[in-house]
C-alpha cells in the first residue's frame, strides 16, 4: 500500500517554530539562523525556525541584541505554532525534536509502569 501526499513516518529529528514577520520575530530569526543546524524560510508574515535535535532561546542573548527584554511572555507573543517538546525555563526556552532528550524537563520516561 502506497503512502498518501508523499507523508513519512520516520523520526525527522527537527523541531520548530513559526515567528510573525514583526521587527522583534525578524530579530529573533535572525539570530537563532546564526546557529548551528538552524534553517529559516521567510514568508511575508511569518518565518519558519527548523533546527536539528534543539532549539535554545536563550533569553539574555536576544535581550542584548534586541535592547530591550526578553522572555518566555515575548516568546509566546512572537510565536504561533511549534513543534517538538517546548520547554519554557527562567533564563531560556527550549525546543527538543525528542521527548527522550527533553526527559529531565518533563519527566518522560520509555520504561513500562
Amino acid at each position: 500500500m502506497s503512502m498518501q501526499f508523499g507523508s513519512e513516518a520516520s523520526f525527522s529529528n527537527m523541531c520548530g517554530v513559526t515567528l510573525m514577520n514583526t521587527p522583534v520575530g525578524r530579530v529573533v530569526a535572525e539570530v537563532m539562523g546564526g546557529k548551528d543546524g538552524v534553517e529559516l524560510v521567510e514568508y511575508p508574515s511569518m518565518i519558519r525556525v527548523d533546527g536539528v535535535k534543539l532549539l535554545d532561546f536563550d533569553y539574555e542573548e536576544l535581550t542584548n541584541v534586541l535592547g530591550e527584554d526578553f522572555d518566555g511572555s515575548t516568546l509566546e507573543e512572537i510565536s504561533s505554532t511549534h513543534y517538538g517538546r517546548m520547554v519554557h525555563l527562567d533564563d531560556r526556552t527550549l525546543l527538543f525534536a525528542s521527548p527522550e532528550d527533553a526527559k529531565k524537563y518533563i519527566g518522560f520516561d520509555l520504561e513500562s509502569v
